[in-house]
């Protein structure tokens, strides 16, 4: 990893014992062992580690006496039962307090392990509510209660407030107070609904950041871990409503963080489809060039709070990945994504076979859909790392501004522009052509021009909300949108993206139909790849024009040998889906599209192109030849890596 340019991993772990005779404080002690064997690795190598230690994607067991979850994922548990935190509280103690024997310390105690999330995936906002057991339902109710009579009094004074809305589980002699629906909160609603329902969020915001705080203080105070803390990284039932609620919720503690993926479920169907791609599965390959709002780092960034994407990647099987940490790299340099983790390794090194090889589908083996450590994603790193690490991409202007009132936030009042994940199979490339879409928001465009971001609690002003006028960025007639930096440009028309700052430059998207040519301040990049990823990196922290050692990085498409895919119309949601259906997942090893690049590069001091193998090691020195200031090198068809000085 540290090889590949990665300086933090994130374990996405379940330190509970899940097993059906598990008492629910038991721990998985061989978990926790490969827990403080990777930290120890990690240190050995430069590297940081995230904690991720419970995602409730389990059944839970009858022994762990959790009332109507037996059998089931406990999903919204967490929240709400005492025996299921008090289990939590003794899982942690046992993960962070106890001496790591490869170690010598206690994680608490270890500055290898730089973040700590509380748990994965959950979210009292999220579609899962709508099955919480009536055991749990009844509590939650029951705190509601006592909610509403701080509020106003008493519960017959909240009702008469709701305009006498009532609801079927409404018992007030038992303390109960019936809750809506989480459908409900997807909703506009008038009258007395609309009262009670925004009793609801308000109280069910403030519960689920209270749990979030008084977990960071188990962790901080209790347990004397040092390190950042987050609450969780999900999303809600409707982000446009409820995400910047699930936001504030977040804010008890140091970090916001968010799992986005690209590839809208239509591009892989089939059964199983959520973890394994088979023969006879319907696909779809989109570069998201073509649809730039659905890069995976258009995030608006909560004032005083760091951001991080703690899982992404560009879905398998995807044949346009090489684009991902070219783009990924840039634009959370432009707007201020601190860390994004890609998911998922679990091999050492690369997946030289990402088959499920212990599987047979029609006498094949089906894919893995998840894992990244292959050509196209984790052979991108080195170059996208470097300059993401290394700040040579700059930080966009602040192009949007939001101050939002908490009331604004239990009103489920949307925000002037929002960055929820975009379903179906709409490009929405229109809104990319103004700076105001038809409803008055702000365009989604922003995230593509600087940093957009929010700020939530204070006073009503208009004047705290700052929008500044991005038009000057956007060029509609030729389908380009521009940095407010002037470093990056992104035609979603032919799909195509540059960046072009004084020690990164480079282009990824399907460079032959673009003309195949680039001239970059320092670089030019002549290219018959259909399809192709190109950056050129300064090594020595020097702008290109004087380095005197320069990466040069190239992907282009990549699949296992014999594998086949036919053209077909398949039918998705009611709707009709051009795309291919596979016939054969081939097997190793990776095919990789020759590469069809000339570069020159206007450098005095350089001389000499080594052409690396994928490792990174020298493999043969090439000719190259001079134009005046210019070095020209032509690279070889196997290029990967290939070293300048």
């Amino acid at each position: 990893l540290a090889e590949q340019g990665v300086n933090i991993a994130r374990l996405h772990a379940t330190v509970a014992s899940t097993n059906e005779w598990a008492d629910i404080t038991d721990v998985n002690e061989k978990e926790i062992d490969g827990i403080f064997r990777f930290i120890k690795a990690a240190k050995d190598n430069g590297i940081y580690v995230t904690i991720s230690p419970y995602y409730g994607h389990h059944a839970t067991p009858a022994r762990w006496g959790l009332d109507g979850y037996t059998g089931e994922r406990p999903w919204g548990a967490i929240f709400i039962d005492t025996k299921m935190q008090n289990a939590y509280r003794m899982w942690t103690r046992q993960l962070y307090t106890r001496v790591n024997p490869y170690t010598g310390l206690a994680v608490k105690d270890d500055p290898t392990v730089a973040i700590i999330q509380v748990h994965n995936e959950d979210s009292m906002f999220f579609w899962t509510m709508q099955r919480l057991p009536d055991p749990q339902k009844k509590t939650l109710s029951t705190h509601f209660a006592r909610w509403l009579r701080d509020k106003y009094g008493s519960l017959e004074k909240a009702k008469q407030a709701w305009d006498g809305q009532g609801h079927d589980d409404d018992d007030f002699n038992l303390n109960q107070v019936g809750l809506l629906t989480t459908g409900h909160m997807t909703r506009d609603w008038t009258g007395g609904t609309a009262k009670r329902l925004r009793d609801q969020v308000q109280f069910t915001a403030e519960y689920q950041r209270r749990f979030s705080a008084t977990m960071g203080d188990h962790l901080r105070k209790t347990l004397g871990c040092k390190q950042m803390l987050n609450a969780t990284n999900w999303r809600t039932a409707d982000d446009l409503r409820l995400k910047e609620i699930e936001r504030w919720t977040y804010a008890a503690l140091d970090l916001d963080a968010e799992n986005e993926y690209y590839g809208s479920d239509y591009q892989h169907v089939g059964e199983n489809d959520g973890y394994r791609i088979d023969p006879g599965h319907h696909m779809v390959n989109e570069s998201v060039l073509h649809k730039p709002l659905e890069l995976t780092v258009n995030f608006k960034q909560h004032v005083g709070h760091p951001f991080i994407v703690t899982e992404t990647s560009w879905k398998n099987p995807n044949r346009y990945q090489s684009e991902g940490p070219f783009l990924n790299g840039a634009y959370q340099s432009l707007n201020g994504t601190d860390i994004v983790y890609w998911f998922d390794w679990d091999v050492p090194t690369w997946q030289l076979d990402p088959r499920a090889t212990w599987w047979w589908v029609d006498g094949k083996h089906p894919h893995r859909k998840w894992t990244c450590s292959i050509p196209m994603l984790m052979g991108m790193f080195p170059a996208n790392a470097l300059a993401f690490r290394k700040g040579y991409i700059a930080t966009g202007d602040v192009v949007v501004h939001e101050a939002r009132p908490l009331d604004d936030l239990w009103d489920r009042k949307r925000p002037i522009i929002e960055d929820h994940e975009i379903y179906g199979v709409s490009r929405e490339t229109e809104e990319l052509k103004s700076t105001r879409r038809e409803d008055g928001r702000v365009s989604r465009a922003a995230f593509l021009v600087g940093r957009v971001e929010y700020e939530l609690g204070g006073p009503r002003n208009p004047k705290r909300t700052r929008v500044a006028d991005f038009g000057k960025y956007l060029e509609p007639d030729k389908h380009l949108v521009r940095s407010s930096t002037s470093e990056l440009t992104w035609n979603y028309e032919k799909g195509w993206c540059t960046v072009d700052a004084p020690k990164a430059q480079g282009v990824t998207g399907f460079l032959k139909v673009a003309g195949g040519r680039f001239a970059l301040t320092d670089v030019s990049i002549e290219s018959q790849n259909d399809y192709a990823t190109v950056n050129v990196v300064a090594m020595d922290d020097q702008p290109l024009k004087a380095s005197r050692k320069v990466l040069v990085q190239v992907g282009t498409v990549a699949r296992l040998q014999g594998w086949k895919a036919e053209p077909t119309t398949f039918e998705f949601r009611k709707q009709q889906i051009k795309g291919d259906r596979i016939v054969d997942t081939g097997s190793p090893p990776w095919r990789v599209a020759d590469t069809r690049v000339t570069l020159s590069i206007r450098n005095a001091h350089l001389s000499k192109a080594t052409l690396l193998d994928v490792s990174g090691y020298a493999v043969a020195n090439l000719e190259t030849k001079r134009d005046g200031d210019r070095l020209i090198v032509p690279l070889p068809a196997d290029t990967m890596y290939l070293m300048l000085n």
